[in-house]
């Protein structure tokens, strides 16, 4: 007859883990000897081995009862259904851990290498965290929308850096943003740079086209963006329609300049 210590130590379990397993209905309790005691016979351990095999193999405690009691041929058809829970439990934990190796990888959180690519070519051209980090958030929104076309527009995105005014312009609007000058002159210079591009693009018939062109939402997202990035975006978006343009993300001509 055995102690509830030596039958947790025979059985390769905890004290605790026998009384949890009593507390539960796993295990059966037995009554106290005239000594006040309660011992425990071979049956019990026999018991407590096969609950803890179960356990350590994943099978919830909940069904282990079940299993113990039933015949061969039900008992693998319940480790067979067990097995494909813990297949698809193990699938998720997967794909749980690819989600939380992205979350180290700093711009690669829900964007495809290539806009990693990009963003580091800007920091290489001296564009502030700042910039790069609100770059990397519009990018977040766009390929959320349309991540079949990342890989297709980003060759004409890096190619645009090459260009001197989008190099000047991402110094300009780093300086800007980094300081705390709230209407900040050079706010008038990166309007012009932004107008001078527009025209060019538009020059080139370089405009949205397709289901792109017609999908608001996106394009409301990327504006309202950058306005919460900092609220000067508002002023800049102001020195724009002076100069003949509208919006942000999505520039458009106006019919007239404002006098």
């Amino acid at each position: 007859m055995l102690t509830i210590g030596q039958l947790a130590a025979y059985a390769g379990v905890t004290v605790r883990a026998v009384r949890h397993y009593h507390q539960i209905g796993l295990l059966p309790e037995p009554e106290r000897d005239a000594s006040g005691y309660r011992r425990y016979g071979a049956t019990a351990a026999v018991s407590l081995i096969k609950i803890r095999t179960l356990a350590d193999a994943g099978v919830p405690l909940s069904q282990i009862s079940r299993l113990l009691e039933a015949d061969a041929s039900a008992f693998a058809e319940a480790i067979r259904t067990i097995d494909n829970h813990l297949r698809a439990e193990i699938e998720r934990l997967e794909t749980s851990r690819r989600h939380i190796a992205q979350l180290t990888a700093g711009d690669s959180l829900a964007l495809p290498p290539e806009v990693a690519s990009y963003l580091d070519r800007l920091r290489s051209m001296g564009a502030s965290e700042r910039i790069v980090e609100a770059e990397r958030d519009g990018w977040i929104l766009v390929a959320a929308r349309w991540p079949e076309r990342i890989v297709e527009w980003m060759p004409g995105k890096v190619a645009e850096l090459d260009d001197p005014k989008v190099a000047r312009l991402y110094r300009v609007l780093s300086e800007i943003f980094d300081d705390d000058v709230e209407d900040d002159p050079r706010l008038a210079e990166a309007a012009d740079i932004m107008a001078c591009l527009a025209e060019q693009a538009y020059a080139a018939g370089e405009v949205i086209v397709g289901e792109e062109a017609d999908d608001d939402l996106p394009h409301d997202l990327l504006d309202a963006l950058a306005v919460e990035s900092d609220p000067r975006v508002e002023r800049l978006r102001e020195l724009m329609r002076e100069r003949g343009w509208s919006g942000w993300n999505r520039m458009e001509r106006l019919a007239e300049p404002p006098a």
